[in-house]
């Protein structure tokens, strides 16, 4: 071979092998300076949020001990949260006041679903427009007990019919259930409460209705609802009662233990 090219070769070998440290040394300077960078975390801002410090039940009042405050991210706060910013006082005033809806440990307090502390503890359950009206049972006519606060029923009107038999009409259905006795709420303890007077939640026309039925009524049964009926509307009001006029839905009849299906009017041509 040629010195020349001899030279050549060789200038070529240093150059690639010169450019080839280069390359590893600036390789291992930017990982040293990747793996001295700190990880800069930004926090989120956090404000504090009014919740329940233990699970409080319908009618139950509130006190300092079962509430405190607790950070909720700034993006997670909606409206109507308590915070400590808008009301740093809410420990103190909303001392006494009584749980209208369940509230959950840890389930941030909404004001609606407590009421004002000076009030009595059944106005206070009430929806605005809705009536509490008491009515008598028995284990027999309120599905053997099992029916507690806040369940829904079918109010059921029983009474004698002129030849001895018995007629029956749904007269309300999926009425909420807002007492049994004075128990506004269901006890740990015990899953059936036996009492002897039911305080149902009712519209003004509802109360009449119901008002109405118990002077005609030999008695009132309430037959007990799946909770899946809880968002349902109270479709059935017997209006007829208040007009004083017959009720053309069917209605049953029980005679000699024999159910026969008729209108009312129908019914008292039979009769």
């Amino acid at each position: 071979m040629k010195p020349a090219r001899v030279i050549i070769l060789s200038a070529a070998l240093l150059a690639a092998g010169a450019a080839a440290f280069l390359a590893m040394k600036l390789t291992g300077r930017e990982r040293v300076v990747q793996m001295q960078a700190e990880t800069i975390v930004k926090k989120e801002p956090v404000i504090n949020v009014l919740v329940a410090a233990a699970s409080l039940p319908v009618g139950s009042r509130l006190t300092e001990e079962s509430l405190r405050w607790q950070g909720f991210p700034e993006n997670g706060i909606v409206e109507g949260f308590i915070t400590e910013a808008n009301r740093p006082q809410a420990l103190a005033e909303l001392k006494g006041a009584i749980v209208r809806m369940p509230i959950f440990e840890g389930e941030p307090v909404r004001a609606e679903k407590i009421a004002d502390a000076n009030g009595a503890i059944m106005s206070s359950l009430l929806p605005s427009g809705k009536r509490a009206v008491a009515t008598e049972i028995t284990v027999s006519t309120s599905a053997g007990g099992f029916i507690l606060p806040n369940d829904r029923v079918d109010v059921i009107m029983v009474k004698k019919a002129e030849d001895g038999g018995y007629q029956t009409e749904t007269i309300l259905t999926n009425i909420r259930v807002l007492a049994i006795d004075q128990e506004v709420q269901e006890k740990d303890e015990s899953k059936t409460v036996v009492g002897t007077t039911a305080t149902l939640e009712l519209t003004p026309e509802q109360a009449k209705v119901i008002a109405v039925a118990q002077q005609m009524a030999d008695r009132l049964t309430l037959a007990l609802r799946s909770v899946a009926d809880a968002q349902e509307p109270d479709a059935l009001v017997a209006r007829h009662l208040l007009s004083g006029e017959s009720n053309q839905a069917t209605i049953q009849i029980i005679k000699s233990g024999v159910i026969q299906k008729l209108n009312n009017a129908a019914s008292q041509q039979a009769q």
